[in-house]
């Protein structure tokens, strides 16, 4: 693990440190997406996944909120492959490389995957924590937004049972 990983909120930076060690490109977005399979099936949470490749993680409400209507948190796999000129980097095989420079944490030579890597990040912390009291929860992880989105446009009607507008609440 690198340094961020010792960033506030911790589990967030953990999470968003070990989506920057796997590959995961737009159109290469598998290692990604089966890392957090594993996770989420040795975490005891249910997994779905479509035709497209999306994958959709479930978890019950807490203890005292099962009646609460459910909460979908949404976020996409792939990230933007640039890298500097003078970078010898390969999106498909090579881990991005993020660290501390002063207040601003940034990867070495190449984009940081912040977007969506943060997000999804964020998304799995949630999952992981046992101190957040929730209804049903739903994440919703996308495939191919940032050249297509090929994950988005696939999502089946109905996959879906949480809560999908503001309006909502």
């Amino acid at each position: 693990m690198s340094e961020i990983s010792q960033l506030s909120p911790q589990p967030v930076w953990q999470f968003f440190d070990k989506i920057c060690s796997i590959p995961h490109p737009s159109k290469h977005e598998e290692a990604l997406a089966q890392y957090i399979i594993d996770w989420a099936t040795n975490e005891g949470l249910a997994i779905k996944r479509d035709d497209v490749g999306n994958v959709i993680i479930k978890k019950p409400a807490t203890a005292g909120m099962e009646n609460r209507k459910g909460v979908v948190l949404q976020a996409h796999i792939d990230m933007v492959p640039q890298k500097n000129e003078n970078t010898d980097h390969d999106f498909a095989t090579d881990p991005i490389r993020p660290y501390i420079d002063g207040e601003w944490v940034t990867a070495d030579g190449t984009t940081l995957g912040a977007d969506n890597g943060m997000g999804m990040a964020a998304c799995l912390a949630v999952l992981a924590s046992k101190d957040i009291e929730h209804g049903p929860l739903e994440v919703l992880l996308t495939i191919d937004e940032e050249a297509g989105m090929t994950g988005a446009f696939g999502l089946q009607e109905g996959w879906l049972v949480g809560r999908r507008h503001p309006a909502e609440y």
